[in-house]
């Protein structure tokens, strides 16, 4: 694993932003050509945790890049504010859509990323935005949903398109907003879309299970320790299928 990141702050183009993300890459490798990985974020917005993911892909050796979909300096601070800014994007998935290509477009336009090995990860509300990059073809080898949410947007087509990106989703099976059924109507979608997915549902597991902070059992977010490792192992073999030169 690699021991020297730089971590900086990215701005970059889109409809309705500019959007302010975070790139990390190796320390001092300003010609290797790497494969990128976007790290979508949940419903608060682009915050230390997903600097934290991208951080981490970083060391695995790729260009880590924290997105934002929401605008720049747009973060919540409350739960009522988290809420907003994930409704206004929910009720627009075609705008949300385009951030999502914005955002792709800019990593494989980075020097250090090669533009025909990239992925994206999401969670919670990021594991939507992931899913529907999947589901829109952008150009990703990859996408990893952890603890995401399943619903399809009015856009996608029915029967669904193919999708070519590869599909990991990791599921915690006590999820209250990603009910058994939800999982079925999902698996059901990527097999008609010809989709090479995987699954793994952890049993007693609830949603945010990676989310250091993630501390509510009553209404089924609960941080897990070992979902967290056992989630992350099996993602980090997947990118490196997937994203090897």
């Amino acid at each position: 694993m690699i021991s020297e990141i730089v971590n900086k702050p990215f701005v970059y183009d889109g409809p309705g932003g500019p959007f302010e993300g975070i790139v990390s890459r190796p320390f001092e490798d300003t010609k290797s050509v790497r494969g990128g990985v976007m790290v979508c974020h949940a419903f608060g917005g682009q915050s230390d945790v997903e600097a934290t993911h991208a951080e981490r892909l970083a060391r695995l050796g790729y260009v880590g890049f924290a997105i934002d979909v929401y605008g720049q300096g747009r973060r919540a601070t409350t739960g009522d504010e988290a809420t907003a800014l994930m409704g206004e994007m929910d009720a627009d998935r075609v705008l949300l859509l385009e951030r999502l290509k914005a955002a792709h477009t800019a990593m494989q336009e980075m020097e250090n990323v090669a533009a025909d090995r990239t992925a994206a990860i999401g969670f919670c509300f990021g594991g939507k935005c992931a899913l529907d990059a999947a589901r829109a073809n952008v150009g990703l080898k990859a996408v990893v949903s952890f603890h995401g949410l399943f619903d399809r947007p009015a856009w996608a087509s029915t029967p669904p398109d193919v999708i070519e990106a590869s599909v990991l989703v990791l599921h915690g099976w006590d999820d209250p907003l990603a009910k058994p059924n939800d999982v079925i109507s999902l698996t059901d979608e990527l097999t008609m879309a010809s989709a090479d997915w995987q699954l793994l549902a952890l049993g007693h597991t609830s949603h945010a299970f990676t989310h250091p902070r993630a501390d509510a059992p009553a209404e089924g977010i609960v941080y897990s320790e070992k979902a967290t490792q056992r989630a992350w192992s099996i993602a980090d073999r997947f990118l490196a299928e997937h994203l090897s030169e």
